[in-house]
């Protein structure tokens, strides 16, 4: 099993970024695709995007293609998401989830989650 820890989430305006990180343990980092969901309220949980350990660049969803950017660091363990010009209705808690597949990007794609941090964006 992977342990997965959220941390960076808070509470900003429209407007601002924020990045959260996710650090792994228990796994063989380097092997794994890390991706970030995120459940808004009244929704159920969706996809926000993927970093897989071949030669594929970050993969997203496409309401938040162009705005919110993964990237991972093997050294430390830990995957980033960097989320730029939030808007409100990015509010929610956003999870961190590890799997096998390489272009996984739905919830059966993963198999080991974080415990999630919020995001809350004010108007």
């Amino acid at each position: 099993q992977v342990q997965l820890v959220e941390s960076g989430g808070g509470l900003v305006q429209a407007g601002d970024s924020l990045t959260l990180s996710c650090t792994a343990s228990g796994g063989t980092f380097e092997r794994l695709t890390m991706a970030w969901f995120r459940q808004r309220s009244g929704q159920k949980r969706e996809f926000v995007g993927a970093v897989n350990w071949v030669r594929h660049p970050p993969f997203y969803a496409t309401s938040v293609k162009g705005r919110f950017t993964i990237s991972r660091d093997n050294d430390k363990n830990t995957v980033y998401l960097r989320m730029n010009n939030l808007k409100p209705e990015d509010t929610g808690v956003y999870v961190c989830a590890s799997g096998p597949k390489l272009l996984g990007d739905v919830d059966a794609d993963y198999y080991d989650w974080g415990r999630g941090t919020q995001v809350t964006v004010s108007s």
